[in-house]
């Protein structure tokens, strides 16, 4: 494959992060990476032409985030966070447990989900279920997430594990990612489609005590949530969580830390057109960005 013909190529001697994602959302992962550890290289790659990943299959789901995930590895990247909810939920565990060991024993991939959940929990990184104290007294916590997240149960499994006591709410929202795909985040229309999911959430007899943006697309309508949620409602954004949960893990496995270059250097692809996405990402993270073409392909099984 190819390499990207990036300007200031990274020294063999290093490897970048690889973040990922179906679309845009990833950005806002990327963005609190960023500013929580600047010293790294970052590579961004959003299957843009594929977005969204909400409603496709486990399958689908995999053979697409595997095909991702192969590619940074080609690009340079020993470690990769899946920045993707439905890729973290339907592909994650695959991918570590089968495709790492078998294809690339030496690289390692991470998701969103076992972070948001702890945090979600009000647990610390690393919680292990039966020796951690839970958090608080029985309550109930939610999370908004794509159809595929919420179809997978990710979140109320390592929930029950985690923190049993608690009750979860989950609600899809599938008109969501559309919105922030298109631009469509402020306004009348977007706060209608908003409302409508947070309704069955937000209710008096069972508010929730924290809310987690399930998706990493969902931050970028932040203004218009805080809103629309009750002010008692702790709003978690999985940014700063998978930031300070991924410092962490690096001091806990410093031989995979030892191998990041340090250049503070940001690159982008898409599998779309790079204009369109350098436009259209240039204004969600508020500065310009270059980006270029990722094409994918198919992993041999």
């Amino acid at each position: 494959m190819r390499r990207l013909a990036m300007a200031g190529r990274l020294p063999s001697a290093g490897a970048m992060i690889g973040v990922f994602d179906s679309g845009f959302g990833g950005l806002t992962v990327l963005a609190s990476l960023a500013k929580a550890l600047p010293q790294y290289d970052y590579l961004f790659l959003a299957d843009s032409a594929r977005a969204p990943y909400g409603a496709r299959s486990f399958e689908v789901v995999h053979e697409y985030t595997r095909e991702a995930v192969s590619w940074l590895f080609d690009e340079g990247c020993t470690l990769v966070v899946l920045a993707c909810n439905t890729a973290s939920a339907r592909a994650l565990r695959t991918i570590q447990q089968r495709d790492l060991p078998a294809r690339w024993p030496d690289r390692r991939v991470l998701g969103v989900v076992r972070p948001s959940v702890e945090a979600l929990a009000g647990l610390p990184p690393g919680a292990i279920p039966g020796e951690t104290p839970p958090s608080d007294a029985a309550g109930v916590v939610a999370v908004l997430g794509t159809e595929g997240t919420i179809a997978s149960d990710s979140y109320g499994i390592e929930l029950r594990k985690l923190a049993p006591q608690l009750r979860l709410v989950q609600q899809a929202c599938p008109m969501w990612v559309p919105l922030v795909e298109a631009g469509e985040i402020e306004g009348e229309g977007p706060e209608w489609f908003l409302k409508r999911s947070l309704a069955p959430v937000l209710r008096p007899d069972c508010m929730p005590q924290r809310l987690l943006l399930g998706c990493t697309h969902y931050p970028l309508l932040l203004p218009s949530l805080r809103r629309l949620v009750p002010e008692g409602v702790e709003i978690l954004s999985q940014g700063e969580i998978v930031a300070s949960r991924l410092a962490q893990w690096m001091q806990r496995h410093p031989e995979q830390e030892a191998r990041l270059s340090r250049g503070g250097r940001r690159h982008f692809a898409t599998t779309d057109d790079p204009a369109w996405f350098a436009a259209r990402g240039g204004r969600l993270l508020g500065h310009a960005l270059v980006a270029e073409r990722a094409r994918l392909r198919p992993v041999g099984d």
